[in-house]
């Protein structure tokens, strides 16, 4: 252990720490729409750095440059379809969304505007949201603290289990106490070391790097720095070049960052918020790409023939090349506090978006309807330490599969479930609340199926395609969404004029 890295850590977790306590004392009296949604009132630069961090789990420190490190360029596609997606998504879908949300009876969870959307009674549409979002996030927070527990042991040689539990009973404490405000801010906390991080860490290598230990031979990954995977215009290029794209889909099905889009505080902050998030996140992007390749020209062939998941600690290698020794250990303990960040920022929102689902469209909907505010903040936070505990269980589990595998799976789901009916309320007037319905399960189904049927190699059920799961479970929902739609009944005519509403602006002191 080095006892700078380890006082970096230390500031590190007191910060969050406080920012958890400040907002829990400051938020004495207010009521379930603060706690879950900071009262609508998020400013942009906040907003966007917040919907960016929790968007970029430890995945982007450790999953991206790891794949890329060992497959090459092939892999940038994830890259491509992700930066394609969320631009879609701040510009297309977050004002539009946030509207809508406020028409829609001022709904502060996905669920409760899909069922608002359609002024639905029955509670299908809820139960079955939140069902899907618990199973989801239960296996996305355990990439996020898979990828904390790993962290402790490359750097600190602690058992990734105590690492684990660490990281669990950080997150825990500040989302319980602070809520939304809390999660937001140490998102644009985290956001800003990822940031740092990553503008560093590659540039810095390439300039104190002496080129003659780089340029490693790489004939073990023929077609390295080849965008085609294979090397050629085959099946397994064309697999890979749309399963990077179909990740930008996800976006649209996301709900810890649809939320974010529905907190903002007005048009004005969200045309702030759409800037700063899309650039944001292209510097990130482009940088995490550069630490893969550069990685693999400093470490060379050191991962390739490692066990899976080994080339997951790329990121920290290479800062432990450059900060190793004396004081400069301080810095590289920030850097690697990046990687405690992205997991962090990721795994309280999907933790908060997930007890706001189970307290507002399960326990309130299906089992206390009148339920006060202050239990449905206790309720909350309960769900909040259960998806946790499960997460832990996920991720301590040996066939997970590793940190890239877990974001893949969830991110599937959520994309495939949420996505095509979230496009289809926004911009489709005659989509109905049977067309939902059928969408988000059938999307939610179909992703699984293929997941084990067609994406787990030699074990796959079938066949083995290589495409990801969340392009043939978006394109399915969405059909069934569109067909169900029309074959059943046209929404009513207050149905329709709250769609046509939306256009206008709900913000009353827009010019203020």
């Amino acid at each position: 252990m080095n006892v700078f890295e380890i006082i970096s850590f230390a500031l590190y977790f007191l910060a969050v720490l406080g920012v958890g306590i400040y907002f829990f004392v400051k938020s004495k009296g207010q009521g379930e729409k603060d706690y879950f949604l900071g009262g609508r009132n998020m400013n942009g630069l906040v907003a966007a750095f917040s919907a960016g961090a929790s968007d970029m789990s430890a995945w982007v420190l450790m999953g991206l440059p790891g794949a890329i490190y060992l497959y090459g360029l092939g892999q940038v596609w994830i890259s491509i379809g992700l930066l394609i997606g969320t631009v879609c998504a701040w510009i297309f879908v977050a004002p539009k969304l946030r509207r809508f949300a406020i028409k829609a009876d001022d709904a502060i969870t996905i669920p409760q505007f899909l069922s608002n959307r359609f002024k639905a009674k029955n509670p299908i549409l809820r139960i079955s949201c939140a069902v899907i979002f618990v199973i989801a996030y239960c296996v996305y927070t355990a990439s996020s603290l898979a990828a904390c527990g790993t962290l402790f042991k490359t750097v600190f040689g602690l058992d990734e289990t105590l690492g684990m539990i660490i990281a669990a009973c950080v997150i825990l404490v500040y989302t319980l106490l602070g809520g939304f405000n809390a999660v937001c801010w140490t998102d644009f906390i985290q956001g800003l070391i990822m940031l740092m991080a990553l503008m560093f860490v590659p540039i810095l290598t390439l300039l104190i790097t002496d080129p003659s230990k780089m340029l490693s031979p790489l004939e073990q990954t023929p077609n390295y720095y080849s965008l085609l995977s294979s090397g050629s215009f085959d099946w397994k290029s064309i697999s890979d070049i749309l399963s990077g794209l179909g990740w930008g889909l996800g976006y649209f099905g996301m709900p810890h960052i649809l939320v974010r889009y529905m907190s903002i505080r007005s048009e004005k902050e969200m045309k702030k918020s759409q800037i700063i998030g899309i650039v944001w996140f292209v510097i990130i992007v482009f940088m995490a790409t550069l630490v893969g390749i550069v990685g693999r020209e400093l470490l060379g062939n050191k991962y390739v023939n490692a066990v899976d998941g080994d080339e997951d600690v790329v990121f920290i290698d290479m800062v432990r090349n450059i900060f190793s020794g004396g004081a400069l250990a301080l810095i590289g303990g920030l850097m690697l506090s990046a990687i405690v960040a992205a997991a962090m920022s990721t795994a309280d929102s999907q933790l908060l978006a997930s007890s706001s689902s189970f307290s507002s469209d399960i326990y309130k909907t299906a089992i206390k309807k009148n339920a006060s505010d202050k239990e449905m903040l206790w309720v909350g936070r309960i769900t909040v330490a259960a998806v946790l505990v499960i997460a832990l269980f996920i991720a301590l589990n040996p066939a997970s599969g590793g940190i890239m595998a877990l974001v893949e799976s969830a991110w599937a789901l959520f994309g495939a479930a949420f996505g095509p009916a979230i496009i289809l309320s926004l911009f489709w007037r005659r989509f109905n609340y049977k067309g939902a319905v059928s969408g988000i399960i059938s999307g939610f189904v179909v992703a699984i199926f293929w997941m084990f049927a067609f994406n787990k190699g030699a074990d796959s059920w079938i066949y083995a395609t290589n495409l990801y799961e969340l392009v043939p479970g978006f394109v399915i929902g969405l059909i069934v969404a569109f067909v169900v739609s029309l074959c059943t009944k046209a929404p009513s005519e207050e149905v329709v004029a709250l769609y046509d509403s939306v256009g206008k602006s709900v913000d009353t002191q827009e010019n203020a």
